[in-house]
């Protein structure tokens, strides 16, 4: 039992025993483009928790005799064709961005991390039916599996977050299956099996914590994505409905309608998505270099 257990055990390298100050400036030497988009992420998620306080105006609020109003000292980013503040609209739709983008990555890796682990270690007829699944599925791109399934299910936030989860399950879960293939020949599995473990420990506690590398990175990417085919179920009206503040409402609003007369309708919100979804991206590009051996070392 004791080899099992030690074999799992995690050593902690030196240079994470440094002050936490130190291993950020060593991460923005190294890792500059990563660094960035760490910063993005952290700003949308404090957007998010402080909306209340930091937003000048009340997301909801309408107000006919300022309809369109272009950027200026009282309305930073103008209006929409209802009066409502576009900031105020933009902070509180990361609010919404984050919720989906967050749930739908998390959930949907986590279901892929068991199901790809289990895939791998039990093997034979179990894995050639969950392997086929996973083709089926796959075979679809993200954004037409996603339409078929808030179509099936009606518009709504909670919809969204499960359309948006379950193409992720099988992405997640072809990349895991690949790293825990090479996992299940290590000695140290055939230890824990002949030590008596259950199926469910020896997954749970030897194998799930050797592939949290590529989950860690999938998780990352995979917000990026939810984010931006949150924003596209919304601007083709099947997503997060009105009153709700989201980014794809506000291009639905005005990407067409809106874009020579009053072009701030629509640029602000596409601003918002693109530096979303490139924060993320920078982010979970960084954290594959840290967490890959190769990369790492080159």
């Amino acid at each position: 039992m004791a080899i099992a257990e030690a074999a799992t055990e995690y050593i902690v390298p030196e240079e994470a025993r440094d002050p936490w100050h130190v291993r950020f400036g060593g991460l923005m030497r190294r890792q500059p483009l990563g660094a960035a988009g760490a910063f993005i992420v952290i700003l949308m998620v404090l957007a998010t928790i402080f909306a209340e306080m930091i937003s000048p105006y009340d997301p909801e609020m309408i107000s006919f005799e300022s309809m369109l109003v272009p950027p200026s000292i009282t309305h930073w980013m103008g209006t929409d064709a209802f009066g409502r503040d576009i900031l105020t609209r933009i902070i509180y739709g990361a609010r919404t961005a984050l919720f989906v983008g967050f749930t739908a990555a998390f959930v949907g890796s986590t279901l892929g991390l068991i199901l790809g682990v289990a895939s791998a270690y039990f093997g034979g007829f179990f894995d050639l039916v969950v392997q086929r699944l996973v083709d089926i599925l796959m075979a679809f791109p993200l954004i037409i599996l996603a339409l078929a399934v808030v179509a099936t299910l009606g518009p709504g936030t909670l919809n969204v977050v499960i359309a948006i989860t379950i193409p992720f399950i099988p992405q997640c879960a072809r990349v895991v299956r690949s790293s825990a293939l090479a996992i299940r020949e290590i000695p140290y599995v055939d230890a824990a099996r002949a030590l008596g473990f259950s199926h469910s420990r020896i997954i749970l506690r030897h194998m799930v914590p050797n592939v949290m590398a590529p989950y860690l990175i999938m998780v990352t990417t995979f917000v990026g994505h939810a984010i931006l085919l949150e924003a596209s179920l919304s601007y083709l009206g099947l997503g997060v409905q009105e009153p709700t503040a989201a980014w794809g409402l506000m291009l639905q609003g005005g990407a067409e309608e809106f874009a020579e007369s009053a072009p701030w309708v629509p640029i602000f919100p596409g601003l918002a998505i693109t530096l979303a979804v490139f924060g993320f991206n920078l982010f979970g590009d960084a954290l594959r270099d840290l967490l890959d051996p190769r990369l790492r070392a080159r």
